[in-house]
């Protein structure tokens, strides 16, 4: 490890909030780089149809993010070799752009673009930015949700679950930063202030879908995240940038006044009594971190709130490097025990990706 890497975590400034000192065991660059080597000790994650699962995506995206910033040669090139048989004997792994779970695995290709200019990975991340907003020709197969955001001029894949902020906005905008072509962004804001207008409760908190009106931990981390990456390449001259910050920020002053005194968030938001959740925990830490770096939120009121947040999260970290209490990938439910009965968790990648999005955050 360079001795740059070693100094990265142990204070990160921010306007009007200073995050760090870090305890021994805390320091952003140093839990970040346990995470992407174990992220990279491992196989690929795939879903049950036999393709590269999302949070494979996620954590991989995370792990460059932490290779860039801590300028760790080794790790990024393992990172490459790791994509290295996708574009050869492992071609078919790489999904199918059929909906959202599949189609976001271009932002990895689209961020390893961004790292070594390699026309390759641009190809191929622009290939599924395209496939998501051009809908198969038989449009009638597609549900009314699919349809009626074909009619309104946004991806064929919606379907107002409320993970697709994050998997679809996820990938327009990473096509965004990989070309400079504002017709990406334009498409992830659109997509975005509509699951907004369908999703987000008068609290500020979100409902899994509109027939399942939980108030579910990760998912509502989804928005959170999704959000945050999103107001990171928005134009500050865009026009849907006001509603999409306005709802940005009444999401997290929701968040705020549900954080545990533990500095977590439970498994449902809205009931202390549940339990603590890390993924959940992690992705709304994100995106009070992120929050308060570029100045979207008052910094002494949330950067206080971040810095219990990562501490609590650091501490379901193990020996192993593996995020405990992680629920377990979750459809939407009909009853509150159903997500009060999911499975928890440990080394789950839904619970390794927000964590290295934590320490990136940290030390940008």
């Amino acid at each position: 490890m360079a001795l740059t890497l070693g100094l990265a975590g142990l204070r990160a400034a921010s306007p009007g909030f200073d995050f760090g000192p870090w305890p021994k065991g805390a320091e952003p660059a140093v839990v970040g780089k346990q995470l992407a080597d174990r992220f990279v000790s491992r196989d690929y994650r795939l879903l049950k149809a036999g393709v590269i699962h999302y949070v494979e995506t996620c954590t991989w995206y995370g792990a460059l993010n932490y290779a860039q910033l801590a300028e760790d040669p080794g790790l990024m090139k393992q990172l490459v070799a790791r994509f290295d048989p996708l574009f050869g004997p492992k071609a078919g792994l790489v999904p199918p752009p059929l909906n959202v779970d599949f189609a976001v695995f271009g932002a990895v290709p689209l961020e390893l673009y961004q790292q070594t200019r390699d026309e390759r990975y641009l190809k191929l991340g622009v290939k599924l930015a395209e496939a998501q907003w051009t809908p198969p020709a038989d449009e009638t197969s597609l549900d009314s949700e699919a349809r009626e955001g074909i009619a309104r001029g946004l991806s064929w894949h919606t379907r107002f679950w409320i993970d697709d902020m994050y998997m679809i906005t996820m990938l327009q905008t990473q096509a965004y930063r990989a070309t400079g072509d504002a017709k990406y962004v334009d498409r992830a804001a659109q997509e975005a202030v509509a699951y907004l207008e369908r999703l987000q409760q008068p609290n500020g908190l979100f409902y899994h879908a509109p027939d399942s009106p939980f108030f579910w931990g990760r998912g509502n981390g989804w928005f959170a995240a999704g959000m945050s990456e999103l107001l990171r390449s928005l134009p500050t001259d865009h026009a849907l940038r006001p509603s999409i910050l306005a709802s940005y920020q009444k999401m997290m002053a929701a968040l705020l006044k549900e954080q545990g005194a533990d500095g977590m968030w439970r498994q449902l938001i809205d009931d202390p009594t549940s339990w603590a959740e890390s993924s959940g925990t992690g992705m709304f830490t994100y995106a009070f971190i992120t929050g308060v770096k570029n100045g979207w939120l008052d910094a002494k009121i949330y950067g206080p709130a971040a810095r219990k947040g990562w501490l609590a999260l650091v501490g379901y970290i193990n020996e192993n490097a593996d995020v405990r209490e992680v629920c377990e990938g979750t459809n939407k439910g009909f009853d509150r025990q159903y997500y009060l009965d999911r499975g928890r968790y440990v080394g789950d990648l839904h619970g390794q990706a927000p964590a290295l999005w934590c320490a990136v955050a940290l030390m940008r």
